[in-house]
């Protein structure tokens, strides 16, 4: 956990961002984006559990949740499915990490800062330095907090939304192609929260099967 606020602190005063969703065939992709205004030793040993989300366990990432929306400047934007279909997937992410990004520079009054993202992508049309950071969610404690809060802010959305559409199992596969999601496509077809460009693959093998 200090190394990833050391590798922030090397750059001066930072804004991290990250995104959820990417890669599911429903539901809208998240970005949040997170500057630490504070970083003291009592907040350091609160976050001393900071990780990539993806490489914790849910109740990890929601105790480390609540501790960073908390105590940082932050922001989190959904894509719904709509815009995915228009724009496509990458540039909804880049979308949604830029309109978090700029929530919280204007929430903190930031002028001389970074913004880093992780990935292999610069934000588009965004107005400040900016850096991306392969693999930045296990290098940066900014990028990981941020990861957290898109995943688990996406992770409640996608549960909400199965209780309109429990048949596809999204509380617990969060709108992966998983076998029984798409089983469940297969015996009671697409509902409007689903990507149809992401099943263009899965229904043309359908049809050579007839």
């Amino acid at each position: 956990m200090n190394n990833l606020f050391d590798f922030d602190k090397k750059f001066g005063i930072v804004i991290g961002t990250d995104e959820a969703g990417r890669g599911p065939a429903a539901g809208g992709v998240f970005a949040s984006c997170v500057y630490f205004a504070e970083i003291n030793s009592r907040l350091k040993k609160s976050l001393e559990k900071l990780n990539d989300s993806k490489k914790l366990s849910k109740s990890a990432r929601e105790d480390l949740y609540e501790i960073i929306f908390n105590h940082s400047i932050n922001s989190t934007v959904c894509v719904e499915v709509e815009e995915i279909e228009k724009i496509n997937i990458l540039n909804s992410s880049l979308k949604a990490m830029k309109i978090a990004c700029e929530n919280v520079i204007k929430q903190a009054h930031l002028s001389d800062f970074l913004t880093i993202i992780d990935g292999n992508r610069l934000i588009k049309n965004y107005d400040y330095p900016q850096k991306f950071i392969i693999k930045g969610d296990g290098k940066s404690a900014s990028i990981a907090a941020a990861s957290i809060l898109a995943k688990v802010s996406r992770d409640r959305y996608m549960e909400e939304l199965n209780k309109q559409f429990p048949q596809y199992g999204w509380a617990h596969n969060a709108g992966y192609l998983t076998k029984e999601h798409l089983d469940a496509i297969d015996k009671y077809g697409l509902c409007k929260y689903h990507r149809p460009s992401f099943l263009k693959k899965h229904f043309e093998k359908q049809l050579t099967l007839f």
